[in-house]
């Protein structure tokens, strides 16, 4: 079974409502993506970084929040130092960085059925279209259950080509790792199926 990444906790982040941190989520990153200066960009982070703290999650929460995704910002880090120099690359990964923490925060104090009431609730207008809201959101359910799977299958792949002898390599980790996510894909494109 795919864990969940709520952690149970009694701040204001945590009994503050899924709708409302969604739009505010929404908000910021539509505010970050605008920001040019590094200073305001790197300010943005450091409030982000204080509502974990808020939240009471540790610093060792928010570097297993950006583990997965730290060679992906390095590829992005080098690409705009070669496009644009290195205060562009430093920014684009403060924004990434920031995105990334602050979409964590709301799914690690947002129970997984209160997104997709959420969710739901927002889409429902859009019935009247045509719009199945609620296989819409068991569709974000199961992406949000889906995310913290991938840093586990990785760690399952390199823990077993490392009891097999075998040095991990990015070539040789990533085409197991891709064959297990799509056969998780498809499990989750049958249960959307069974479902409708």
């Amino acid at each position: 079974m795919i864990a969940g990444l709520y952690r149970a906790g009694d701040s204001v982040l945590h009994r503050m409502g899924a709708g409302a941190k969604i739009a505010a989520l929404a908000f910021a990153g539509t505010l970050v993506l605008t920001l040019t200066s590094l200073w305001l960009a790197g300010g943005f982070l450091g409030i982000v970084l204080a509502l974990y703290g808020i939240a009471g999650f540790g610093p060792r929460l928010v570097l297993a929040q950006l583990r997965p995704v730290a060679f992906l910002l390095a590829i992005l880090f080098a690409a705009q130092i070669w496009l644009a120099g290195p205060a562009d690359a430093v920014l684009v990964v403060i924004r990434f960085a920031a995105l990334i923490l602050a979409a964590g925060l709301v799914t690690l104090t947002t129970r997984t059925a209160d997104l997709v009431s959420a969710i739901e609730r927002a889409l429902s207008p859009f019935a009247r279209l045509g719009l199945d809201a609620g296989r819409v959101s068991l569709a974000i359910s199961l992406a949000i259950r889906f995310i913290p799977a991938v840093g586990q299958i990785t760690a399952e792949v390199r823990e077993a080509q490392s009891a097999r002898g075998r040095r991990p390599s990015p070539l040789t980790l990533v085409v197991p790792v891709i064959v297990r996510l799509l056969k998780m894909a498809d499990e989750i494109a049958e249960a959307i199926d069974a479902r409708s």
